[in-house]
């Protein structure tokens, strides 16, 4: 690609600086919700915006207790796959802090956040770190593994704006950052979707409002990140907003399809519309 912004997605990218910037501006929001903004039902149903805010504090202390202060904490039960743990342990916790006022959770929030600022600035980024599920098996890099709490935190900020109503302008570097993330789950959707694929067929993704595009191509079986189109390209074209909706399942792949355009083989974008950057 020409520029960093619009680097292939195997490219490291350090997004501590948006990470912080996205932090702060949900702590504001926090702060200015009403009694009536805090039980608005979130896309995330059947949770509130409480909910979400308390899952996204929830995350903090997992991240710290785990990452800085090496603390296993539970697990799955034997055999429980990890996706229904998580949505075990995330409503546990949830249910647990119904006892937490709002003000608590905000002040929370807000003592968590420094925490969580000052932990990512430490961390080095090119080590190896946990695992991100959907965009690989094993370890990750620390820079994939910061990205993707980005991403999260981004995600949750976006629910409970539309739940009240508070929407705001998507600014387009963090939104580019957000799907820039979101696409290293894409050898892996095209990696099990698109099993009839050969070597040599290129994927690309282009999204114009965010002036990104992104492309793979299937080398002696594996999907790679490619820095060029070719000939017989399938390409997916669309707006920032249905990708990520896409991404985290706000949208199904048969909705977002309609609001998609496509040329080439129609499999592939079958397939790359598969994406999912969360576990689920």
């Amino acid at each position: 690609m020409a520029s960093e912004a619009l680097a292939a997605p195997d490219i490291g990218r350090d997004v501590r600086k948006q990470f912080a910037q996205v932090r702060a501006s949900l702590l504001a929001l926090v702060a200015d919700l009403s009694r009536h903004d805090w039980d608005a039902v979130t896309a995330a149903d059947p949770w509130r915006v409480r909910d979400v805010v308390a899952h996204l504090l929830g995350d903090d202390i997992g991240r710290l207790s785990r990452s800085r202060d090496e603390h296993a904490g539970p697990g799955p039960f034997p055999g429980e796959p990890l996706a229904a743990f998580l949505d075990r342990h995330n409503e546990q916790w949830v249910q647990a802090t119904a006892r937490a006022s709002t003000g608590v959770l905000r002040e929370l929030l807000t003592t968590t956040s420094q925490k969580i600022h000052e932990y990512w600035q430490g961390a080095d980024l090119a080590a190896l770190g946990e695992p991100v599920s959907w965009a690989g098996p094993g370890p990750a890099p620390v820079w994939l593994d910061c990205a993707r709490d980005f991403t999260e935190d981004w995600v949750h900020q976006q629910q409970i704006r539309e739940a009240i109503n508070r929407t705001v302008a998507s600014d387009p570097s963090l939104l580019h950052a957000v799907i820039d993330t979101f696409m290293h789950a894409m050898p892996m959707a095209l990696g099990a979707n698109a099993a009839d694929a050969s070597d040599g067929d290129t994927v690309t993704v282009r999204l114009d409002d965010v002036a990104g595009s992104w492309s793979w191509r299937r080398v002696q079986q594996h999907w790679r990140s490619a820095s060029a189109l070719t000939a017989g390209t399938t390409t997916i074209a669309g707006t920032a907003d249905t990708w990520w909706r896409l991404c985290v399942r706000m949208l199904e792949p048969r909705q977002a399809r309609t609001r998609l355009t496509f040329s080439g083989d129609a499999d592939l974008a079958d397939a790359a519309t598969s994406i999912l950057a969360i576990i689920r």
